[in-house]
């Protein structure tokens, strides 16, 4: 505790580096630093030294405490809760989501990812009037949401006036923090160690046992504290290292324990309640203690030990004196004050604490406090405490008396469980649901939700038939719910991009799916659409297909789940289909659907897909600066949330800029990673922009063995796109077999379902096997239907198919109309391949082409040119900082860059200079 013990002893390194972290903060440099060591090895005196070295801060502070760990936000609150009266400062949905953290009003469950850049935004805000440090105690035993959603915030400190100071226990590491810069805290060097323990010793000791003592602490300051004190008449070995003992931090709470044993029981009482009572708030503790009978005298002796401090808020010298109370006392002590502690705990103010000691003083089952622990549960999960919630629920489940309804417990946990991310966690807890008695229902969701698991781990195969079996299960259950199983399973092995004869074996087994209701929902006209397509064939399904897309396009937000809608709009489902059935513009509506809902909901995971499908179809529409920002939103949100970026736009997008080598490198490394998490649906789409690249490139043959690979699979969702780079490659090549199989099957699907788009995609596979005046007409044709559609790319493809053919024709005149046009519109759009391709074509005409270059914007890293996008589209700061997750200060701290970079001086000048300069 502040102000006792001795002065700070050396420590000349790391108190170099604490003012070094305090002259950054000061400067306008957010700066974090780890403290990881030990037990007892100096951190919380090196946290002091850092507040005694800040004038001019406000400084707060949170410390975590491992009865706590529970408790969602509890750590996070300690240090946001001076700083409430500014929440009304903060964006709405950045305060709206604290608000709901912290319990302080109703609303929404806010994604941990808001709320850390709420606190970000708080904290920002309070370093505006002055420089703030942060400092943040036993870090290890933060519950689980503070970790997260602190080291979030400290990730992105930039230019705030801010520092953070963690202090963490190891061994026993704290994973949340990984990657932040840290100092590892040693023991004292040997003179330092015997100056610190000079300090304690009374009377002389012999120069042998000191140098043993300082040995066997290794420079430990506790231990160098405490240790003596414990020795008896056995001598001063007592206490230090025998063969067998326990390690250091062992032995320091033995110690603490040694000097409790002395004590009247009723001191030790007193003690134990201020143990159990997290908070350290005196008056609940005097509450407490008058429950149990106790007065005000047992606190003179225990403040006598110099243990503890009695004050407002009650603190022990050492979070090791906390534990050593706590788990010296005999187990029924402990539930007395649990029992104490839960008594004079307000139910309408703190009910979740008060239901944690009514589960910690009870041993036997007790439906009661089973169902108090059920609706904290529901609270935390509301708050967004989803790891808060599943220990309530697994608490719940192990007081539950009756057998049936335990298992509903342990089953609800694990689905909470898994929202939370602990993937193996929930697995246990499906295992001890199995464990009770039969129930159909329960089984049937415990077998959907380990499929669900499955997905999760990117084991698509697995996934498919847990998903099924679910669906069989739910079938005389639930017939509604039965049928969007079997579309899970369905998704699921596509997305793993299981072989032919799999596929078929799953979509025959959706045969057993209970009839659709009348009149359909979209998820069954999706399901039976997507059945029929690999049953029965393209043609059979087409109708199906357009249906289909009518009704997932004619969802109504308001009235639909988000969770659902956004899985119907997704490219896992309303996304494929709509693809599927050559309806472009449909596609992009889903996708610029999808990724506004789940910007709203805060469902960053379905945001990344949601991004993937609209960047995709923005490369398609030739919209390749669009694209990019898409794809470094991806990028920014999977280094939020420790996922992998999903990577479909950035595939395309690198196959369409056509720059050979750092594609090249993307595919590969896609393929290989996707191929080890199974999903070979990306591998396939990898493939396919391999086959964009080379085309673009004019390496035709190695564009033909791409594709080539891709077109035998029939892979659902893009065929027609790679059936036309197949075409392309084999004209080029001389394959008129494969390119008589490209055009039956282009045919196929343009008769099938003729919009604008498949029959475009048509008419170029024929012409570019065709000759004279019908190879004329079809490419004519086929820009004249791509004019009608949003795929700028192909029209622009179009016109240099067309020109090139003129020119190997001798029509150089008419050529060169069409090959000016393929090169302005492919320039414009940054297709650099196969912009360059039509500049060569014009140079063989006898005409010349100005090659254009990307200038100003292509100095601008990835994440300046997304922000130097959104102000120019008018986005504010603060709203350009929630998109990225960043602070306001940030944002300008990096738009100054951007416009030094750029030489410009306004935010109105940053749209045409950003496009322009992006060739966008």
């Amino acid at each position: 505790m502040p102000g006792r013990g001795p002065a700070l002893i050396g420590r000349h390194g790391e108190r170099a580096a604490l003012d070094r972290l305090l002259a950054g903060a000061r400067s306008g440099q957010g700066q974090v630093l780890v403290l990881r060591g030990e037990a007892g090895i100096g951190k919380t005196a090196l946290l002091e030294y850092a507040h005694t070295q800040a004038p001019g801060f406000r400084v707060a502070r949170a410390a975590g405490v491992e009865s706590e760990q529970v408790l969602a936000y509890a750590g996070l609150h300690q240090l946001c809760a001076p700083f409430f009266d500014r929440l009304d400062r903060l964006p709405e949905p950045q305060r709206d989501a604290l608000a709901t953290a912290f319990g302080l009003s109703a609303g929404p469950r806010p994604t941990r990812f808001l709320v850390g850049l709420a606190v970000l935004t708080l904290l920002a805000d309070v370093a505006e009037d002055q420089p703030l440090l942060c400092l943040v105690d036993d870090a290890q035993w933060l519950d689980r949401m503070s970790a997260l959603v602190l080291a979030f915030a400290a990730r992105r400190l930039l230019a705030e006036r801010i520092a953070v100071v963690f202090a963490v226990r190891e061994p026993g590491h704290e994973p949340d923090l990984a990657g932040l810069p840290d100092l590892p805290v040693g023991g004292l060097g040997e003179a330092e160690s015997e100056a610190l323990l000079a300090s304690v010793l009374k009377g002389p000791v012999d120069r042998r046992v000191r140098a043993r003592i300082v040995a066997e602490t290794h420079g430990n300051p506790l231990a160098l504290l405490e240790l003596p004190r414990a020795w008896t008449a056995d001598g001063p070995a007592d206490g230090f290292a025998r063969p067998g003992t326990l390690p250091l931090a062992g032995r320091i709470e033995e110690c603490f324990v040694r000097q409790l044993d002395p004590l009247p029981a009723d001191t030790r009482r007193l003690l134990l309640i201020a143990a159990a009572e997290p908070l350290g708030d005196a008056t609940l503790l005097w509450a407490a203690a008058g429950k149990l009978g106790l007065g005000a005298d047992p606190a003179a002796a225990a403040e006598a030990t110099g243990l503890i401090e009695f004050g407002r808020r009650i603190r022990f010298r050492h979070p090791l004196v906390r534990s050593a109370v706590y788990r010296s006392a005999p187990a029924p002590d402990r539930q007395d004050v649990h029992r104490a502690l839960a008594d004079v705990t307000d139910p309408d103010l703190d009910p979740d604490r008060r239901a944690w000691h009514r589960g910690q003083a009870t041993v036997s089952p007790d439906e009661d406090v089973a169902a108090d622990l059920e609706r904290s549960a529901g609270r935390a999960r509301a708050r967004g405490g989803l790891v808060a919630a599943a220990a309530f629920l697994e608490q719940a489940a192990l007081l539950t008396p009756e057998p049936a309804r335990r298992a509903h417990r342990e089953l609800a946990a694990a689905a909470v469980t898994r929202d939370a991310g602990a993937l193996e966690a929930a697995l246990g807890l499906l295992d001890s649901a199995a464990a009770g008695p039969p129930d159909a229902e329960r089984a049937a969701q415990a077998e959907h939700l380990r499929g669900q698991i499955a997905f999760d781990r990117r084991r698509g195969g697995d996934a498919a038939r847990l998903l099924l079996r679910a669906a069989e299960r739910l079938t005389p259950l639930d017939a509604n719910r039965a049928r969007e199983t079997y579309l899970e399973g369905l998704a699921a092995a596509l997305w793993a991009g299981a072989d032919r004869e799999e596929l078929v074996a799953v979509a025959e087994a959706t045969r057993a799916a209970p009839p659709a209701p009348v009149p359909p929902r979209a998820v069954d006209l999706v399901l039976d659409a997507l059945a029929t397509r690999l049953t029965d064939g393209y043609r059979a399904a087409a109708p199906l297909l357009s249906d289909a897309v009518a009704a997932v396009h004619a969802l109504d937000v308001g009235t639909e789940d988000t969770g659902r809608l956004l899985w119907l709009l997704g490219n896992r489902a309303g996304g494929m289909i709509a693809t599927e059935a050559a309806d472009f513009a449909a596609a992009r509506a889903f996708a610029t659907r999808q990724v506004q809902l789940a910007r709203d909901a805060g469902a960053l995971v379905q945001l990344q897909f949601a991004l993937n499908f609209l960047g995709v179809n923005e490369v398609l529409a030739g919209e390749l600066t669009a694209a990019a920002a898409s794809a470094e939103e991806d990028r920014v949100i999977a280094g939020a949330t420790g996922n992998a970026p999903v990577g479909y736009a950035a595939v395309l997008l690198a196959a369409f800029r056509g720059r050979e080598a750092p594609a090249a490198e993307l595919f590969e490394d896609t393929a290989r990673d996707a191929s080890a998490r199974g999903q070979l649906r990306l591998v396939n789409f990898a493939g396919y922009g391999r086959a964009v690249l080379y085309n673009g490139l004019g390496r035709h043959d190695a564009a033909l063995a791409a594709a080539r690979e891709v077109f035998e699979h029939d892979v659902v969702g893009f065929p027609g796109l790679v059936t036309a780079e197949l075409a392309e490659a084999a004209s080029r090549t001389g394959d008129e077999e494969l390119l008589r199989t490209a055009a039956a099957r282009s045919a196929d699907r343009a008769s099938a379902i003729p919009t604008a788009e498949a029959l475009g995609l048509d008419a170029r596979v024929r012409a570019l096997g065709s000759t004279g005046s019908d190879a004329d007409r079809l490419y004519r044709e086929s820009i004249a239907c791509f004019d009608r559609t949003p795929l700028r790319v192909d029209l622009a493809r179009g016109h240099l198919l067309y020109g090139e053919w003129l020119r190997r024709e001798g029509r150089r005149v008419d050529a060169r109309a069409q090959l000016h046009t393929a090169h302005e519109q492919l320039s414009a759009m940054g297709a650099e391949a196969f912009a360059d391709r039509a500049r060569r074509e014009l140079q063989a005409t006898g005409e010349t082409a100005r090659k254009r270059t990307v200038e100003t914007a292509g100095e601008l890293t990835a994440q300046e040119f997304q922000i130097a996008r959104l102000a120019g589209e008018g986005y504010s700061n603060p709203e350009i900082g929630t998109r990225l997750f960043l602070s306001p200060r940030t944002v300008e701290w990096h738009l100054r860059k951007i416009f030094s970079k750029l030489g410009i001086s306004s935010r109105r000048q940053l749209r045409d200079v950003v496009l322009a300069g992006a060739g966008a």
